[in-house]
Parts: C-alpha cells; structure tokens; sequence
C-alpha cells in the first residue's frame, strides 16, 4: 500500500467516476420501459455484465501495454480522450428495451462501446497491475450505479470536476507516453520528466479552454 499504489488507485476512481457517469445514465435509460419490479433487476444484472466485459477488457488493454510503442500509442490517445471531455457536450440517445434481456443486452453494449475510452485510461492509469483495475471498478462502479444523479448534479454545479477529471487524463497519458521503453533515454533528467508531464497536463486544459471560449463566441455571435 505504498503512496505510488494510492495515488494509482485514487486516479483509476477519478477516471472511472468522470468517464463512467454518462454509463450509469445508459442504464436508466435502457430500463425505462420496462415494469417497475424488472427494472431493478435489469439494471443489477446488465451492471454486472458490464462490469465482466470492462474488467476483461481493462486487462486485456493492461497486457496490450506491454508491448513495445504502444504505451506512446495510448498515451497520445487519451490526450485526446482528456481533450475531449472538456469540450464535447454529450446527449444520451438510448433506445429502451422492450423486455428484460433486452435491456440488459443494451446495457452491455452501450456500456461496451461508451467504455472504451474508460478502458484505455484505466489501465494506463494501472501500470501493468490486475489488483488496480479490480480494485478500481469495485469501488467506483457501485458509486455510479447508485449515485449517477448525483454525480451529474454536482458536475453541473461543479464543473470543476471535468476539469480535474481531465487533468487526470492528461497526467495518466504522460505518465504511460514517458514510461515507453524505448523513449527511456529521453526522460532520465527528473527536471525533463516532471515537466514534461506537467506541459502536457497545463497543455490539454489551456487547449480545452480556448477551444470553449470559442465555441461559446460563435454561439453568442449566431445569437445576435
């Protein structure tokens, strides 16, 4: 349980809460139809699909890491990813199902095809470890299946927490672009590591910024 171990785990509950929050509204979603005394079983069990196919995957992802470049390939990808969370506006267009494994199947895959994002970060996030994927999802899943009202509540109060949440992001793909073996020799000065990973995290959420600031201009300007 070393700071390292805390710090990874802390960020993997970050990530899973700021990526996953829209997930738990998949899931309301594809249940809605359905009676009350169904709905509460669907969303358990399409939960729990979801959780194995996200585990898997995450540690599928872990494995995939290990090899030569794509650390850098992941790494680039969730600068992205973390770009992107602070400037997209993101809808919910999810058809209910009609009966209970219908639903339960559109929560697997809405979740499977809404994850993949999540998947990459969390395990960047993890280095290489099972235990921190596992530990990770069992403790932020429950909090955005149960609390996913909440959390978009307090995003929307909050919105300070996208923004942590993508620095998050942004810090994690640093950390995996300068733990890539072969760019090694690069990041041997703890002056050049450090600031590196600190251009990238400033970068992304200066980036993110202006690209809101502007978009909020064209709006106001298409306004009158």
């Amino acid at each position: 349980m070393s700071i390292e171990f805390l710090s990874a785990l802390l960020s993997i509950v970050i990530i899973d809460l700021v990526l996953a929050g829209d997930n738990a509204i998949v899931i309301g979603l594809a249940a809605r139809n359905l009676p009350k005394h169904q709905q509460k079983q669907t969303i358990i069990w399409g939960t729990v699909g979801a959780i194995v196919i996200r585990a898997l995957a995450t540690m599928a992802v872990v494995w995939l890491l290990k090899i030569p470049g794509l650390l850098l390939v992941g790494g680039v990808l969730l600068v992205w990813i973390a770009y992107k969370l602070l400037i997209e506006e993101k809808g919910h267009e999810v058809e209910a199902g009609k009966n209970m494994w219908e639903a339960i199947r559109t929560i697997i895959i809405a979740d499977a095809l809404m994850g993949l994002d999540n998947v990459l970060a969390v395990a960047g996030a993890a280095h290489g470890s099972f235990l921190l994927v596992i530990l990770g999802l069992l403790i932020s899943v429950p909090i955005v299946v149960w609390g996913s009202t909440l959390i978009l509540k307090w995003v929307e109060q909050f919105p300070i927490i996208i923004t942590i949440g993508a620095g998050v992001l942004a810090w994690t793909a640093a950390k995996m672009i300068v733990g890539e073996p072969f760019l090694a020799t690069y990041f041997t000065n703890p002056t050049i590591k450090y600031g590196f990973e600190l251009f990238v995290i400033v970068g992304v959420l200066a980036a993110g910024r202006w690209k809101k600031e502007k978009t909020h201009k064209k709006v106001k300007a298409a306004n009158g």
